[in-house]
């Protein structure tokens, strides 16, 4: 027979609870060349803890996951595990009976079936040396089952939705023996609902001896379900602390060195009446997720679509850049009715977008940053579909200045680039076309609070410059920033809620409640 764990027990060499941080940093500094990561930084995650480590991007957090999870080695310092030297970098089945880190990109390999991916390169064998199947399915459901998650591990798992992968991921790693689970922006791609099933779960994997290390940009999740947190900034440790100690402020305060979080911003200046449409929906519906939705937007005017989870929110914004086909409806852009389910058409008529996942869909990895931001543009790049490389760097330069991305040089892989730089140049190509309407999908997921504020900042200048903006989003900063919003339940709109609405007023619109019933 194969290598096999029992679901719900640990590995025999797995250091009893001693007291002792399960996982602790000291010292530890990292310098790739001229720059330093991490400067003598430091973290210690007790026993059964949730312990959140936040700061802005470039601050050092995914270097320290790096180090903590055995994918590199330390230039100076000592990651230990319940007081014991961490293990060799080549004794990878080691790390993994000591912790497991849940990227925000998920590892799932989504050809194969849950159940492969719960025990890839672990299957049972029968005598003849072939893969026990009976075996390994029903090994994988005792491990979901210990652990709660319900899914059907015969079902591939590239349809699996963003919740579900993570449960596995999480089942996947529990099942090496880890009890340290580190979870890297976990909440960026779910809606409320989502959260709170996974918040739920965490509390309960906690009762059961797992111990969390979270990782997040969203201040108010950390309040919710962290005990303790650890702030960097600029590669150093800054403090840790009790969570029920520490306002938002004083997060947002120890994040960026300065006393106040974002700035309040300003109240926008009415959109005039007699302003041109810029976009123009009647009666959209899919047959299916959103149903006969009406949405007209003025030159200048940002407008909000907000929504949990299958409210159709997603899908609408995405029928407006030419992703999805409505099955009923009129679509005009601009006095120009594109032809829909059609992108180049959408690009053609002046739409430009920032997708949910920029992993996914919004960026090419291997690309450079130039390569990326320009590919909407290819006639400005050259003449007859040849490309300049002096004309397209000299584009993407600009590019880099106006949305302040920090890299060396337009040649450099977009993987290079922190979170929120990354984000940075999907709405560099987004403006690229100088779009007539600008649409934009949870556009701050995963970047920290400085990056948020500045994206959404150039949100509101592109507007203030006469672009119509659509942001579909359950973010409510987002969405704080949009002179109306059209909130979707179940895939209609059912309510519009002007500026100057209340955090419960939204919510509550969201979830389906009628606060005046």
């Amino acid at each position: 027979m194969g290598e096999s764990a029992s679901p719900p027990s640990a590995p025999a060499d797995r250091p009893a609870r001693t007291g002792r941080p399960v996982a602790e940093a000291e010292r530890i500094t990292k310098k790739y060349g001229e720059t330093v990561a991490l400067d003598r930084a430091h973290i210690a995650i007790e026993p059964g803890e949730t312990h959140a480590l936040v700061g802005r991007n470039g601050a050092g957090k995914s270097t320290l996951v790096a180090i903590l999870t055995g994918l590199q080695a330390p230039d100076d310092g000592q990651v230990r595990f319940a007081g014991a030297p961490a293990p060799r970098l080549s004794d990878r089945d080691a790390w993994r009976r000591r912790v497991a880190c849940v990227y925000q990109k998920s590892t799932i390999i989504p050809e194969l079936t849950v159940a492969e991916n719960l025990y890839l390169h672990r299957h049972d064998r029968n005598r003849l040396g072939l893969v026990s199947w009976k075996s390994v399915w029903r090994k994988a459901a005792e491990l979901l089952e210990a652990w709660s998650v319900d899914v059907d591990v015969r079902l591939p798992a590239g349809e699996l939705g963003v919740e579900q992968r993570q449960f596995v991921e999480i089942a996947r790693a529990l099942s090496f023996g880890a009890r340290f689970i580190i979870l890297d922006e976990p909440t960026a791609q779910l809606d409320g609902a989502a959260i709170a099933r996974l918040f739920e779960r965490m509390r309960a994997m906690r009762e059961q001896g797992v111990t969390f290390l979270f990782i997040s940009h969203h201040l108010q999740e950390i309040h919710e379900i962290c005990d303790r947190v650890t702030v960097f900034r600029d590669a150093r440790h800054i403090l840790t602390a009790p969570v029920a100690e520490l306002s938002q402020g004083d997060l947002v305060a120890a994040m960026t060195g300065e006393a106040a979080g974002l700035r309040e911003r300003r109240v926008r200046t009415p959109v005039p009446a007699d302003a041109p449409v810029v976009l123009d929906a009647g009666g959209l519906g899919d047959g299916d997720v959103y149903h006969d939705v009406d949405l007209r937007v003025r030159a200048g005017e940002i407008v909000g679509l907000a929504g949990l989870g299958g409210s159709g929110k997603t899908e609408l914004a995405e029928t407006l850049v030419g992703l999805r086909a409505p099955r009923a409806g009129t679509l005009e852009v601009a006095g120009r009715r594109p032809r829909t389910g059609s992108v180049p058409e959408s690009l053609a008529a002046g739409v430009g977008f920032v997708p949910r996942d920029r992993h996914h869909q919004g960026l090419v990895p291997l690309m450079s940053i130039a390569d990326n931001a320009t590919m909407t543009v290819p006639e400005r790049l050259g003449p007859a579909g040849f490309v300049s490389n002096r004309r397209r760097d000299g584009l993407a330069r600009d590019m880099i200045a106006n949305l302040a991305i920090k890299t060396p040089g337009p040649d450099l892989p977009v993987t290079g680039l922190s979170g929120g730089n990354q984000q940075k140049v999907v709405m560099a190509r987004a403006l690229a076309n100088d779009p007539r309407l600008l649409v934009l999908i949870t556009p701050t997921a995963g970047v920290d609070v400085r990056s948020k504020e500045f994206l959404l900042g150039k949100v509101e200048e592109t507007a203030g410059n006469g672009t119509g903006v659509v942001i579909a989003s359950d973010e409510l900063d987002d969405l704080r920033l949009c002179d109306r919003v059209l909130v979707m339940f179940h895939g209609r709109v059912v309510a519009e809620l002007a500026a100057g609405w209340h955090d419960h007023e939204m919510v509550a619109a969201m979830e389906g409640v009628d606060l005046d019933a």
